[in-house]
């Protein structure tokens, strides 16, 4: 059975291009547009990897990560953080968030998919 990311994007031209990546690498890809639906497709679907934007509407990552990290369904659940933010700190504050990695927009392909590789025990 293909393993099933939760992509949590907002940007529909980055939600394409990484639901293709995941895509053409075999796994199932599970959509959502904000930080609260992301949470309520991680609690229903239960996927294998949360891949998750940090600046979107509604609820933007940092309140879902903390909010994912905070339920037991799912807090076990690996997260890659992907963001334009590239500041001094942000990574940090990312991580500090319960993020596991931290990725910057635009994404470099090759290191997406090893990470998602790695994260998933590939």
């Amino acid at each position: 059975m293909a393993k099933r990311v939760l992509v949590c994007e907002d940007n529909p031209v980055n939600r394409v291009l990484i639901h293709d990546l995941l895509a053409v690498s075999g796994y199932e890809v599970i959509e959502a547009v904000d930080g609260s639906k992301g949470i309520e497709r991680a609690i229903s679907d239960r996927p294998d990897l949360i891949i998750i934007d940090i600046q979107m509407p509604v609820m933007n990552g940092y309140e879902a990560i903390a909010a994912l990290r905070r339920n037991p369904l799912v807090s076990g659940i690996p997260i890659v953080a992907i963001t334009s933010l590239a500041m001094v700190g942000d990574r940090e504050k990312i991580i500090e968030a319960g993020a596991d990695e931290y990725l910057s927009k635009p994404i470099d392909t090759r290191l997406f998919r090893e990470l998602v590789r790695r994260k998933l025990g590939e």
